[in-house]
């Protein structure tokens, strides 16, 4: 069964009486090429785990469960169990857990499928994720620290062009530098809203996120460094000084014996800030909260 064919899409909605859902950003792919490019691009192995999150009608999950030794499949969407039931059916490897991916412990996930014997290799993480909530889903799974080697997730555009932004242009953010202190950042394949089924009003990116083993940079307290990012893309139009009064407690001149002690121009934009600048910011705030 082509999943990818817009005619078997079609077949299926109609069968199910299934309505795609705006609030869940359904939309399905249609383009086989890519798909297969998303599952290379990952780098997935015989003997590795894949979670996949929003599986939709199984297109990308198929392909996958030909790659890996098992496929974990998180659906929030309980309408399109009964479907996944008849479109996987031939397939042995793959397990669909209707769950809000949000609320989804995936480390106890992986812990009981390596314990069943289900895989030996290592743990992808792939999806399709809804636009909307792209950034929330990325970020829990690198701050629990979920136990996987990589996340290739399909995601808007302009939020690709946001998480692999370097400092100094206006895609750069506090995305931008909180993806890149966890992961390593690739671009896959550039996805044209024309392959999807319905189309949406603006194209997709995929990227490959590998997870760091070390982080670039050692920080003293993490928080600190994730508070100055916060404060200073808050106010990204200020200079440091500005932005960065408040934080940890610090007053406009603690501040700024901080910037002075970095070397970092107190009159410079946190967009202009390496991951190395901005640590060296935070630790200097937390030797400083600590007097």
């Amino acid at each position: 069964m082509k999943l990818y064919a817009p005619s078997t899409i079609q077949q299926i909605r109609e069968r199910h009486n299934f309505e795609l859902s705006k609030s869940l950003g359904q939309n399905f792919i249609t383009d086989k090429s890519i798909i297969e490019k998303i599952v290379a691009g990952a780098g997935i192995g015989a003997d590795d785990l894949v979670i996949e999150i929003g599986p939709g009608i199984g297109v990308l999950t198929a392909e996958t469960a030909e790659a890996a030794a098992k496929v974990v499949a998180i659906e929030i969407d309980k309408k399109l169990i009964p479907i996944l039931s008849e479109t996987l059916r031939e397939y042995d490897n793959i397990r669909v857990i209707n769950q809000d991916i949000l609320k989804t412990d995936l480390n106890e996930i992986i812990d009981a499928e390596r314990a069943a014997g289900s895989f030996c290799g290592g743990v992808k993480i792939i999806g399709n994720l809804p636009y909307y909530i792209t950034t929330p889903i990325i970020m829990r799974i690198l701050e629990k620290g979920v136990a996987a080697d990589s996340i290739t997730i399909m995601m808007q555009k302009e939020v690709a062009d946001r998480i692999k932004a370097g400092p100094g242009g206006k895609t750069y953010g506090a995305i931008s530098v909180a993806v890149q202190y966890y992961c390593t950042v690739e671009q896959v394949v550039s996805v044209p809203k024309e392959v999807f089924i319905p189309r949406p009003k603006v194209d997709s990116a995929v990227l490959k996120l590998g997870v760091r083993e070390e982080h670039p940079v050692e920080l003293i307290d993490e928080r600190a460094f994730f508070a100055c990012i916060k404060a200073g893309f808050g106010q990204r139009r200020k200079t440091l000084l500005n932005s960065l009064t408040g934080v940890n407690g610090l007053s406009r001149d603690g501040i700024k014996s901080v910037l002075a002690k970095t070397g970092i121009d107190s009159v410079r934009r946190a967009e202009t800030l390496s991951i190395g600048e901005f640590a060296a910011i935070a630790n200097e705030v937390t030797i400083y909260s600590r007097r």
